[in-house]
């Protein structure tokens, strides 16, 4: 295994192990695993597919970098050449050349190979200024951050995301527990109207509109479960969990802790991950424009080869005497004189990149502060709806309550019962809504000051 190979054994399992520390440990016998708001986090930020894809490209990027930093290192490398040559090659040559006493013109045939040739090499090249591999050198540290920023990113939006939808399933069950109790309280209001309707105290009507409220909270309430099932399976998905998974949510949610929203003070854009980003980004698009410059510059590298060579008629290599080394070094010098204006073409480019860029961050500031404006006064209206509708549904409650009263004492009738209900469902129904929109609010409020 090479030693590259092993930084990545090794940084992939530190991944894992880091991994293995984060998320809750998984029963083996898929027991119920309690989860707050901020567990259901930790185990997403080690689990969810997204992070740990960012995660592995940031690997990537760690094993690109020392790519980089071998090209500033010594290149050695070795060759090794047999040839057999049953029939050698013949240049005709003009012998008078090699005497005066042959006649000019006189063309003899002439071997200047042998048959069996072999050759031993080793080549060793330093580079001693190359400006493409100076600027990759001084670009390791930027393209780190970027993918350090990449995977910032990617928890911030998981967290949003695992966020909602804890919240999500926390909102449909305290639905679900507000209905439960209101099926309950018909009911006994049902088996009380009955006796009633057996005494012949009330109309037979009375009891079948009970039955049809009965109904209709019913099939409310499987509403609700089925939402409360799927909205478990998307939070499960969200964290990257197992659907076969049990798990049970410990967090409640209550008007008290969303009216507890963070203070943002002296906020600077560098605290959004995305602002950050296009500044690595634009640094990098800078060292690209660079690179592109220094290709104008010459390059300068050392070489050397030494190596042995055998020729002969005979197969005979195991008579050392007669194989020869040699040595050559020296320094090679490259300057680019014209390429076809591509040099300067590709200038240009990488400049109007780092000018896009720069359009791109004044863009997103712009867009930072009409978000944490819109999140900030969102925030303030849902809370301030949320406020109103818990009055509102503790006054339905307070008429319903009182309606029942009167109902029970035969003062009231089932069509002034059955608006209390209505108006109560209604009312809770909307505090529902509020209660979630506003913990929403909340998390796009702290998402967008950076603060989640």
């Amino acid at each position: 295994m090479t030693f590259m190979r092993l930084k990545i054994t090794v940084l992939l399992l530190m991944l894992n192990l880091h991994a293995m520390a984060q998320q809750p440990a998984m029963p083996a016998k898929q027991e119920v695993l309690p989860l707050s708001a901020k567990q259901a986090v930790d185990y997403a930020l080690a689990n969810q597919a997204t992070v740990r894809t960012a995660k592995l490209d940031q690997l990537i990027q760690l094993a690109k970098n020392r790519e980089v930093s071998g090209l500033a290192l010594p290149n050695v490398t070795g060759n090794g050449t047999f040839q057999h040559n049953p029939i050698v090659q013949k240049q005709l040559i003009d012998a008078s050349n090699f005497s005066d006493t042959i006649p000019k013109g006189t063309l003899v045939p002439f071997s200047f190979g042998l048959k069996f040739n072999a050759i031993g090499e080793i080549k060793v090249s330093q580079i001693l200024f190359d400006p493409s591999v100076l600027v990759a050198l001084q670009a390791r540290k930027t393209l780190e951050d970027l993918s350090n920023r990449t995977v910032q990113k990617a928890e911030t939006d998981v967290k949003v995301s695992v966020y909602k939808s804890y919240y999500n399933v926390l909102s449909a069950r305290k639905a679900l527990q507000f209905l439960t109790g209101n099926i309950a309280t018909l009911e006994k209001l049902l088996s009380d109207t009955k006796e009633t309707y057996k005494n012949g105290l009330v109309e037979k009507l009375d009891v079948d509109r009970l039955i049809v409220q009965l109904t209709n909270l019913q099939t409310e309430q499987t509403k609700l479960r089925n939402l409360n099932e799927v909205g478990v399976a998307a939070l499960k998905y969200q964290m990257g969990m197992p659907m076969q998974q049990e798990i049970e949510l410990t967090d409640t949610l209550s008007t008290e802790e969303i009216k507890s929203a963070v203070a943002v003070e002296n906020f600077d854009y560098n605290q959004r991950i995305e602002y950050q980003l296009l500044q690595t980004q634009k640094r990098a698009y800078e060292f690209d424009l660079k690179r592109y410059k220094y290709n104008a510059y010459p390059t300068l590298a050392l070489f050397g080869t030494g190596g042995v060579s055998r020729a002969s008629d005979v197969f005979n290599y195991f008579n050392t005497a007669t194989w020869y080394g040699y040595v050559g070094y020296g320094v090679s010098l490259s300057l680019p004189i014209y390429a076809g204006s591509q040099r300067r073409r590709k200038v240009d480019q990488a400049f109007l990149e780092v000018k896009k860029a720069e359009v791109k961050i004044e863009d997103a500031k712009l867009g930072i502060d009409l978000e944490r404006s819109q999140s900030s006064s969102n925030l303030r209206n849902n809370i301030l709806t949320l406020s109103a509708q818990e009055s509102n549904m503790k006054l339905a409650q307070e008429v319903y309550n009182t309606t029942q009263i009167k109902y029970r004492e035969g003062v009231g009738s089932s069509l002034e019962m059955s608006t209390a209900e209505n108006d109560l469902l209604t009312a809770q129904n909307n505090y529902f809504s509020a209660l979630y929109n506003a913990i929403v609010a909340k998390v796009d409020y702290l998402k967008a000051n950076g603060k989640l």
